[in-house]
């Protein structure tokens, strides 16, 4: 890290509201190793746990950050606030298994009875 480089303290809230990861970060580090280190803190005690970092969604002022991006590239807003901690906030998007979700043209024919064409 750079000297004189600002730390940026965040927390993250997930789905139930239970605050995850509190610490300081450096600007420099990306989207993507913020979401490894929320699944590597994601209580145990929950139903729904993310398995890789697709299935979370990180939203800071309203924008979705993408993987790829740094947090000082993702525009986050910090020393404005009085306490100095951000909060984003953690969605859960698990990817669907396609088997359950997709169908094949054959079964879709034999759902449709009157042997019309669906376009």
């Amino acid at each position: 890290m750079a000297e004189g480089q600002e730390l940026i303290e965040l927390k993250f809230r997930i789905y139930d509201g239970t605050d995850i990861a509190h610490s300081t970060y450096a600007p420099s580090m990306t989207v993507a190793s913020l979401k490894q280190k929320i699944i590597a803190e994601w209580p145990q005690d929950k139903t729904v746990t993310p398995k890789s970092i697709n299935d979370l969604k990180l939203i800071h002022a309203g924008k979705f950050l993408e993987n790829k991006k740094s947090l000082a590239d993702s525009t986050i807003t910090f020393g404005d606030l009085p306490a100095g901690v951000i909060t984003m906030h953690v969605v859960m998007q698990p990817a669907i298994a396609k088997n359950k979700t997709e169908k094949s043209k054959e079964d879709m024919q034999k759902l449709n009875s009157c042997r019309c064409v669906i376009l």
